[in-house]
């Protein structure tokens, strides 16, 4: 626990301050707290001295022995206020800060960190474990420290009065920390199995949210829902197994404080017996065998707690800890938007995508890509938009290796319209603003007419400030489409890449957005993934790709006099395309 408790002042960062004066306010409570009991046992010695005839009590006393008992109770609160004011918004404050800090990491990192990374352990440490450090950092810390310091004060107290007796006190303290750090060790090798299961649940429900709409329409309810009710069991399994591992060394740690709590008393009573102490002199040392280890008791609680905010620390060292893809770029402009693949080899893991493609889009011109599927056409893509690293190769832009710059600086000069379009769970006015925060009403609304999609959203109820549905479920497929578009006409970057941009048109509007489209790449280094003869017809050079390697290349009209895979594809398209009900 000693570990976590020194991994979470480090984390508190430049807030340690405010932690280390919380340990003191908590010491001056503990002291306020004890104060009125040995007030009281001084003040019964009087009133016995004053019915002895020894001394002669006035209303004055009782009026100063008042003022002290307030004074101690108003001190305890105020101590407890400012112990709580300067410790318990620390960890709020910092997750906060961590989580956005995480977010700029997983946004510099590679996707394939994605790949190779559980979905539900990553989705558990920005949720689940940052939630573990805000709820419990703070607490525990307080649990673990404040209850040592509450002991520690409770005894420096009984030692004014009898060092022997303080002595047991700390035997009691010292025989539960024994206990404590075989339960701490026991901990730790549950919060490992205790995360795993946490994990393997986040990621089962994760994956029956995403995939309900198949297994209903595939009516696989039941077999569905066995993973995730699969996983339940587990983790209930293992929290079961947990709390019974723990029984044996809490009760011994339980065992130890009641035993010193009773040996405190029946030492107080021994040394009144014998003369060596005054009556309520014991009597205060009874009131303290109560109250001396009822915080320390506490600490068993926090034992596995500790362990599973260590086990989240590092998960979360793991993550700070990943690679940037850009950490050695810089920010920079490229002096043109010229775009040269040199021999670019890639491949997910072990499987090869792309194999030694070279190929130059000149600034201001149009190049379509088009190809079989899995051929690699959105791959060349992402390594352009440096979302993965070339495995061997180049890409440059403007003359500038790609990897020479930040992400930031290079996603700058590029916009792209995916084929899966995601839209944020916001409002419609938002998600196209989100190409241009800083673009005023006037500029949202030019981009989204230029992009077909005016009309639809002013017959909405709410018009631009209408909330869509978390990835844009309340809109159709042709609607995230043409807003998608329109986010990109707002960004106004020179490198556009359309991944089948009107792939979820309708043959109606298909016309319009293909003058959207057009609005959107003049006078601007275009490369567009499709499959619609209109789209790429009239590009400046049309690469074919097959197999991860440039199998054609040329414009139109030369392509479809050549024998291949070009012309099979036209082939193909013009028959479908022009296919009649006989």
């Amino acid at each position: 626990m000693l570990k976590t408790i020194r991994h979470i002042i480090k984390w508190t960062g430049g807030r340690k301050n405010r932690l280390y004066w919380g340990f003191l306010w908590s010491f001056l409570q503990s002291i306020f707290t004890a104060m009125p009991v040995i007030g009281a046992a001084y003040g019964l010695e009087l009133m016995l001295e004053d019915q002895r005839g020894e001394i002669v009590l006035t209303p004055v006393w009782a009026l100063w022995f008042l003022i002290f008992m307030v004074g101690m109770i108003l001190g305890r609160f105020l101590f407890s206020y400012l112990k709580a004011t300067f410790q318990e918004s620390i960890a709020y404050e910092k997750t906060a800060e961590e989580r956005i800090r995480i977010g700029d990491i997983l946004k510099r990192v590679s996707l394939g960190f994605f790949d190779r990374n559980n979905t539900g352990e990553l989705a558990g440490a920005v949720t689940t474990d940052l939630s573990v450090l805000e709820m419990y950092a703070m607490k525990m810390t307080d649990v673990v420290v404040g209850g040592y310091i509450s002991a520690l004060a409770i005894i420096l107290c009984l030692a004014f009065y009898s060092w022997q007796i303080a002595l047991i006190a700390v035997a009691g303290v010292l025989g539960s920390a024994f206990f404590l750090r075989i339960l701490s060790r026991r901990s730790r090798i549950n919060a490992a199995v205790h995360q795993e299961a946490q994990n393997d649940l986040i990621a089962a429900t994760l994956e029956y949210i995403r995939g309900l709409a198949v297994v209903k329409a595939y009516g696989q309810e039941g077999v569905s829902v066995e993973g995730m009710k699969r996983a339940c069991r587990e983790h209930r399994r293992i929290n079961v197994k947990i709390e019974l591992d723990y029984i044996p060394c809490n009760c011994l740690h339980q065992f130890c404080l009641k035993l010193a709590s009773v040996a405190v008393a029946a030492a107080a009573a021994v040394f009144t017996a014998e003369g060596a102490m005054a009556v309520p002199v014991f009597l205060m040392f009874a009131v303290f065998s109560f109250m001396i280890f009822t915080h320390v008791e506490q600490i068993n609680n926090a034992a596995h707690t500790m362990e599973l905010i260590e086990s989240t620390f590092e998960k979360l060292d793991k993550i700070e800890k990943a690679k940037f893809i850009d950490e050695n770029g810089k920010d920079k402009k490229p002096d043109n938007f010229n775009i040269t693949f040199n021999n670019v080899s890639f491949g997910y893991d072990s499987r090869p995508v792309l194999e030694n493609v070279s190929f130059d889009i000149p600034e201001k011109t149009t190049t379509a890509i088009v190809g079989p599927s899995g051929s690699g056409k959105t791959t060349m893509c992402s390594l352009l938009a440096r979302f993965y690293d070339v495995n061997s190769g180049a890409i440059t832009i403007g003359n500038m290796d790609i990897r020479e710059l930040t992400c930031d600086s290079l996603l700058s000069n590029i916009s792209m319209v995916f084929q899966n379009v995601y839209l944020f769970h916001d409002t419609i006015l938002n998600n196209i603003r989100f190409g241009n925060p800083d673009a005023d009403m006037e500029e949202v609304i030019r981009a989204a007419k230029e992009a077909q999609c005016h009309a639809f959203i002013t017959a909405l109820p709410d018009g631009y400030n209408t909330l869509v549905g978390e990835g844009g479920s309340s809109l159709s497929g042709g609607e995230k489409q043409r807003i998608s578009i329109a986010r990109a006409i707002l960004k106004d970057a020179p490198i556009i890449i359309l991944d089948e941009a009107t792939a979820s048109v309708d043959p109606e509007n298909e016309h319009f957005i293909q003058e959207a489209i057009s609005s959107l790449t003049n006078g601007k280094t275009i490369i567009v993934i499709a499959h619609r003869l209109a789209t790429i017809e009239h590009a400046d050079q049309i690469l074919v790709v097959d197999n991860g390697r440039i199998a054609q290349r040329g414009t139109h009209a030369q392509l479809i006099l050549e024998k291949g895979i070009y012309r099979q594809f036209v082939d193909i398209r013009e028959a479908a395309e022009g296919w009649r009900i006989a």
